[in-house]
């Protein structure tokens, strides 16, 4: 019997955590919500349910750590 252990893989690529907020972004859009007020709810309360399960966008967020996306966040406002 072997006994694996899974790996966890954290997105990491600033590409991908771009695309993964875009498709959220869009998703709260269609589904009528104010993209922007539910996003920093998620980011501040690490609570899911501030995000829209259409499409998958709450799956999605979960893929990624919030303080690496609020640290991305941070600097590309600071940066322009």
């Amino acid at each position: 019997m072997e006994d694996a252990t899974r790996k966890f893989n954290v997105i990491d690529s600033k590409t991908e955590m771009k695309e993964i907020l875009s498709s959220v972004y869009n998703s709260l859009v269609v589904k009528g919500y104010n993209p922007i007020n539910q996003i920093v709810g998620y980011i501040l309360s690490e609570d899911p349910t501030y995000i829209t399960n259409y499409n998958n966008a709450r799956s999605l967020i979960c893929r990624l750590d919030r303080d690496e996306l609020l640290h991305e966040l941070v600097t590309s406002y600071l940066e322009k």
